[in-house]
């Protein structure tokens, strides 16, 4: 099983915002700071190294490299998850790449290694991906880094573009991630009604 020191970490923030106006989501004030904020005080200590994948300006203040998609054309957050595995490949001593959405502010603080469980319980070689009971989050995973070669193929052809059906094909299994607090731990932030929910939530 991989070590935390062998796990980079991605926030995937390349996405156009579409429900919400379009922007850089994860700047949004949520609880007196940006959206992406609470997760990274949630993710950034279950792994390695960290980085963002974003596509606008706007989130080099965090002092985390800022990684824009390598294909052009906004092909969907394989492409997010392309630039994660290719700077991670550079990292030394790093395998694998767990990845999250800057848009799910309450996501488990041992998210990471349930998802390094799941694969030693399995043997997968292909990515582990989250599901709660509200339903998959196939944005939600962690990826070896051997996926960058066929990633990259698989979207320069226009083959790998739904990521379950992607994943599904490397191998890829579930991770089944509980409620906590009584509150879907990968609750998305994605409409402005969404946004005025999570500030219930942290109230």
């Amino acid at each position: 099983m991989p070590e935390r020191a062998a796990i980079a970490g991605l926030v995937l923030a390349g996405g156009l915002s579409s429900r919400m106006g379009g922007g850089v989501k994860g700047l949004l004030p949520l609880g007196g700071k940006p959206m992406v904020a609470h997760v990274l005080d949630r993710f950034a200590p279950q792994v390695g190294v960290l980085a963002l994948n974003a596509n606008a300006p706007g989130l080099d203040g965090f002092g985390l490299p800022v990684l824009p998609d390598p294909v052009a054309g906004h092909p969907g957050p394989l492409a997010g998850v392309l630039a994660g595995l290719l700077w991670a490949s550079a990292q030394p001593g790093v395998t694998h790449l767990a990845t999250v959405p800057s848009d799910t502010p309450f996501l488990p603080r041992d998210l990471v290694a349930r998802l390094v469980a799941r694969q030693a319980e399995t043997g997968a070689t292909g990515p582990v991906l989250a599901r709660s009971a509200e339903g998959p989050q196939p944005v939600v995973g962690l990826w070896p880094l051997t996926l960058a070669a066929p990633l990259r193929a698989g979207l320069d052809s226009g083959a790998a573009r739904k990521v379950r059906l992607w994943a599904q094909q490397m191998g890829g299994v579930w991770c089944d991630v509980p409620a906590q607090g009584g509150r879907d731990p990968f609750m998305n932030v994605n409409t402005p009604d969404d946004l005025a929910a999570a500030e219930r939530a942290l109230g």
